[in-house]
């Protein structure tokens, strides 16, 4: 089969499906009559861009990119819900406070969520500092933030 069919089965396989390895997706695949092998599987996700968003489960799944916005800032939001106890703008970074031993829990949450306004983050034990992304304030981000705590 072509490649573009191939391709056109995971998207459309990711998009029906909670597929959480390329092992699965390689089993799917398999399961509709497409002989791959891990190589494959493995080119065609970075090729398609697929990336990891957190299914209602909670268990990280691949999706098209973009195609979840809306669910990854949602999982930011109620990481921000269950873990912080304040956010505040310091300069051009944003300062997040959690419970001690909570930072980095909190930290994955928000890079796995791949929000578009933060470039990165680093955490202690009870802070993370929120690296924003060119062309988003740390005000705006702030402020973004703060609604989830409200």
């Amino acid at each position: 089969m072509s490649v573009l069919v191939r391709q056109q089965a995971i998207l459309r396989l990711v998009r029906d499906r909670a597929l959480a390895t390329q092992a699965e997706l390689a089993e799917a695949l398999r399961e509709e009559g497409h002989d791959v092998v891990q190589t494959t599987i493995s080119r065609d996700v970075h090729e398609l861009g697929l990336v990891k968003v957190r299914a209602p489960s909670g268990r990280l799944v691949y999706a098209a990119p973009g195609a979840d916005d809306a669910d990854r800032k949602r999982a930011i939001g109620v990481a921000m819900r269950r873990y912080a106890t304040g956010v505040e703008r310091a300069g051009p970074l944003v300062v997040v406070v959690t419970p001690s031993g909570y930072a980095s829990a909190l930290a994955q949450a928000i890079d796995e969520g791949s929000h578009p306004g933060i470039a990165g983050t680093i955490a202690g034990d009870n802070t993370i500092f929120l690296a924003p992304r060119e062309g988003t304030t740390a005000a705006a981000l702030t402020d973004e933030l703060r609604e989830h705590l409200a």
